[in-house]
């Protein structure tokens, strides 16, 4: 066991109890199933939070899991939904949907709490490590120095299957710009859109995001200049078709991450 697995173990085994937030992307993942491991005489509590900014099929991947590695799962909902705060998409939504998140946990558990955060996530603009702080969530793998393509090889080694080569997948809501409403019925045709493109096109990155000018569909680099003019019109007049609103312009652009967050470099009234 190389140094850095060793912190991520000792500290993993510190708390007395252990309750990990689990989004059902590779990181938390991991770590839900190193701990379940590292801890092999408890069983490690797993929070995840259904909404409609979480596609169903990490839901599914979360209960999968969950039964067959042993984890005591909680499938909560967080409420965020119910928050004006939340819903209108201001540039710190995110630090309104960790708050609610973790203070759902901590009303359901006495467990020490942690996330699946990685060393590559620390710098980025995230207000949810804000709301993580707040609520005292701890973060192992940044404790640990451990980062994304790491936490890959973890779960390889672990016999986690497909687990390992899931694409980043942040929540649904990062697809819409700031300041625009975020909408359920949008969010469904966003996970909808995506996954069909995945289906067309096998793209190594792909987002559906929703901009004041209409649907952007942001493509990696090789997938976009795969496409010819005929297969670019098809894609979007497909989803024009798939989209709730009629009407609604659609474009494919470079994908670019985070982009859908506008005035991050002007953002001074971060919470404290």
């Amino acid at each position: 066991m190389n140094a850095r697995r060793a912190i991520l173990e000792r500290t993993i085994r510190m708390p007395s109890r252990l309750a990990i937030a689990v989004s059902g992307g590779v990181d938390s993942l991991t770590l839900a199933a190193f701990a379940q491991r590292a801890r092999s005489d408890d069983v490690v509590e797993v929070f995840h939070a259904v909404s409609p900014a979480v596609p169903p099929e990490a839901t599914d991947l979360v209960r999968r899991l969950a039964t067959a590695e042993g984890w005591d799962l909680h499938v909560i909902n967080a409420g965020e939904f119910d928050d004006p705060a939340y819903t209108s998409n201001p540039l710190n939504r995110c630090f309104t949907c960790k708050s609610h998140l973790y203070g759902a946990i901590a009303s359901l558990t006495d467990s020490a709490v942690v996330s699946g955060t990685n060393a590559d996530d620390i710098g980025e603009f995230r207000p949810g490590l804000i709301a993580a702080d707040k609520f005292g969530v701890g973060h192992p793998y940044v404790e640990a120095g451990i980062g994304k393509a790491e936490i890959r090889s973890m779960a390889r080694e672990l016999g986690l299957g497909d687990v390992a080569d899931l694409p980043a997948a942040p929540c649904l809501a990062s697809r819409i710009e700031t300041g625009i409403p975020i909408d359920p019925q949008i969010l469904l045709a966003v996970n909808r859109v995506e996954r069909g493109l995945r289906s067309m096109v096998s793209p190594s990155a792909v987002r559906c995001r929703l901009r004041d000018r209409g649907v952007v569909i942001e493509l990696d680099d090789d997938t976009l200049g795969s496409l010819t003019d005929q297969r670019r019109g098809l894609i979007e007049r497909w989803v024009e078709r798939e989209w709730p609103e009629s009407g609604t312009a659609v474009v494919i652009e470079r994908y670019v991450r985070g982009s859908a967050f506008v005035g991050v470099s002007h953002f001074s009234d971060r919470p404290k």
